[in-house]
């Protein structure tokens, strides 16, 4: 691959991306000339792979060259010098996060647990440092056949236990997709074994049946006058079905979205319609359309998903959205930091809707007021700072900050954000982000410290409630506060969030030192 194909992939670069591509492509051919990966070929294809991935994900011209440049300052001759000097300041920010987060090596789990510290540190200064480093691992896992097989199982169980859950989290949904299946066969053989084969005699003739479905629907949207649209089908991923298998007790007929096809159309009103037109079509599954459209999931993701069943007997999921929210879908957090709004005709390619502005409040669950913004240290080199998603920047600095154990600290993200989440809206529409399980106190804290402290009483669908209740996805929640009130330390005892449990335990440090009781 040439620095052109990558320009290719790119999103209308201009003349000064261009020539930062090939510059950065021809430093990295000369700097890595003679230097091989272990299958043999020439290191640089693992390069232009990574930035091929970057382009494609729709990033900007500079994080591309960082991605080719990625391994130079660890692997070369050159010098960060060399690098600022050429591509300045903010390449050389990328490259040289990229290569300490490269420095760290997996052997055991108090290693695993500290590297998870790292990357969050690392990638707290700037998203980007993370996305270069998901393509970097993508690529690395389409090529650890070649790997010597001592270090296969070690790279692919961190790839499931760090990266396939922070992808996840970012909506990464084509990158997460990806990486899990490809660590499946070298973390759990014998379950990939049996699942291949389950699929294998359940669909193994799928391809012909869902081009065939395909075409029925083709021609339907077609003969009602929607011509501007787009169809895709799969059959559901290896890992994917592997964990809805142990919940059906590896029924596969209990499975409904083994086959599924999506439709990718021009407006939010476009896909109310083709929805509706599905259903005439073909009998839904009852209790098996979901609107992600109206309510979103956690990590940003949107569509609206039904399930149907054709005259031809076959069970099929259909998945109906923009190609905006297709977009997000598969590239989460980096659609986000390089996607241009679509016009058409000089309006919006999507209509305007209440939750049209709810995907960057995803990343970034609640307005926070100055003061606590503040706690987010701004820097020269990481333009897009303002893109982190809140909880990378909170966890990034808080664990730099305090004195918890490596232990605490990944206790801490297991609950925080690689958890199932909720949404939790307050009474003007303003959405917060929550683990399952979360209460009133957890939602108090993560909209201000002093709206936490002084916590008085709390109403959950305009219906009185304890501190103490579990909030269900979608509870708009009211939080009433009296300044004499403080924290007590049984708010310990039922709170989800780290956040919360350090904000309580420090408030109930001075009120100690105050002479005050705890109880």
């Amino acid at each position: 691959m040439t620095a052109r194909d990558i320009i290719v992939l790119m999103q209308k670069p201009s003349d000064a991306d261009k020539a930062l591509i090939e510059q950065a492509f021809d430093l990295a051919e000369k700097a890595h000339a003679g230097h091989k990966r272990y299958s043999g070929e020439p290191y640089l294809n693992h390069l232009t792979a990574v930035g091929a991935k970057l382009a494609e994900m729709g990033m900007g011209a500079r994080t591309i060259a960082a991605g080719l440049l990625h391994d130079t300052i660890e692997d070369t001759d050159v010098t960060a010098e060399t690098v600022r000097e050429q591509f300045g300041e903010e390449v050389l920010f990328l490259v040289e996060g990229v290569t300490k987060l490269s420095s760290v090596r997996y052997y055991g789990s108090d290693r695993h647990n500290e590297s998870l510290r790292k990357l969050f540190v690392a990638t707290s200064q700037d998203i980007r440092v993370l996305i270069i480093k998901l393509a970097d691992r993508l690529h690395n896992m389409q090529t650890l056949n070649h790997v010597p097989a001592e270090k296969q199982l070690r790279i692919a169980r961190e790839t499931l236990e760090i990266y396939v859950p922070v992808a996840h989290r970012l909506g990464m949904g084509r990158v997460r997709k990806e990486l899990e299946d490809l660590a499946f066969p070298y973390v759990y053989p014998e379950e990939y074994d049996r699942v291949s084969k389950l699929l294998q005699a359940k669909a193994g003739k799928s391809n012909e049946l869902l081009e065939r479905e395909r075409k029925v629907l083709q021609k339907r949207l077609a003969e009602i006058g929607l011509l501007d649209f787009k169809t895709s089908y799969r059959v559901k991923g290896l890992f994917s079905l592997f964990h809805k298998l142990k919940r059906k007790e590896w029924d596969i007929t209990a499975v409904y979205d083994l086959l599924a096809m999506r439709v990718v159309v021009p407006t939010v009103e476009d896909c109310y319609r083709t929805l509706g037109i599905i259903h005439k079509l073909w009998r839904p599954l009852p209790g098996r359309v979901k609107d992600y459209i109206a309510f979103p999931k956690p990590n940003g993701y949107q569509s609206l998903h039904t399930t149907v069943a054709t005259p031809n007997g076959v069970i099929l999921e259909i998945q109906i959205r923009t190609e905006r929210m297709h977009h997000e879908s598969e590239f989460g957090v980096a659609s986000h930091i390089s996607y241009k709004e679509v016009v058409i005709d000089g309006k919006p390619a999507e209509g305007q809707s209440r939750f049209s502005s709810l995907i960057p409040s995803l990343f970034r669950p609640f307005s926070k007021p100055k003061e606590e913004k503040a706690e987010i240290k701004e820097t020269k080199a990481a333009p897009h700072r303002d893109k982190i998603p809140r909880w990378i920047a909170q966890i990034g600095q808080t664990h730099t900050k305090d004195k918890s154990t490596t232990a605490e600290f990944v206790a801490d993200a297991q609950t925080d954000f690689f958890s199932n989440r909720i949404f939790v809206f307050t009474p003007v529409g303003d959405v917060v982000d929550l683990p399952v399980g979360a209460t009133p106190v957890d939602f108090a804290y993560a909209i201000h410290s002093e709206v936490g402290d002084h916590i008085f009483g709390v109403k959950v669908n305009k219906k009185l409630v304890q501190l103490d209740s579990e909030l269900k996805n979608g509870d708009i929640v009211e939080i009433e506060t009296r300044k004499s009130n403080k924290p007590t330390a049984k708010w310990l005892t039922f709170v989800k969030t780290s956040l919360a449990r350090r904000r309580i335990k420090a408030a109930l440090e001075i009120k100690e030192k105050e002479g005050g009781s705890n109880k």
